[in-house]
């Protein structure tokens, strides 16, 4: 499955942009994309960024890693719950509440890294797991409709997002 067969009923248009930011490439290879690149572009910030807040009340690079580890888990999540149930309906979550509590001053970047790494390899050992059927699947996160392969691109083009933003705002 590709961007271009996701169907603008299979999301909350919010998330729009975040597909947009794939390719028209396959999951399975948009995801392996991430975990080639993700993990080298972090380890390349250099280390009195890695704590910069470009703004009072933005967060660090090492916020947004984890941030993004936090989203991939919650859509992956999301992806399990609606491929093996009917009629799923999942509450939303608050990302900056997530972020509150995550406290990632006494974590090390490299943990962050390896902890990255293990949550993206188990994300494409999981979507490996879908036929075409089982990838268009529906439920309801957060009071709206989204697919199982949505959810994939999701995780993909947040990821993409969020470096972006580190190259253009804290580097």
């Amino acid at each position: 499955m590709k961007p271009s067969e996701i169907n603008a009923s299979e999301y909350n248009p919010y998330y729009k942009n975040y597909i947009g930011l794939v390719k028209d490439i396959p999951l399975m290879e948009a995801l392996e994309l991430g975990l080639s690149t993700t993990p080298t572009f972090f380890k390349s910030i250099p280390s009195p960024k890695i704590m910069f807040r470009y703004a009072e009340g933005k967060w660090t690079p090492k916020d947004i890693l984890l941030h993004i580890i936090d989203t991939e888990r919650v859509f992956a999540y999301r992806a399990l719950y609606f491929s093996r149930s009917e009629n799923a309906d999942l509450e939303g979550f608050d990302e900056n509440i997530f972020a509150l509590n995550a406290v990632t001053e006494h974590r090390d970047l490299l943990q962050l890294t390896q902890e990255y790494i293990a949550v993206r390899e188990a994300t494409i050992s999981f979507f490996k797991s879908f036929s075409g059927t089982e990838l268009k699947k529906m439920g309801k996160a957060n009071k709206n409709l989204l697919s199982v392969g949505a959810a994939g691109f999701i995780i993909c083009g947040h990821e993409i997002h969020h470096c972006n933003i580190i190259n253009e705002r804290y580097l």
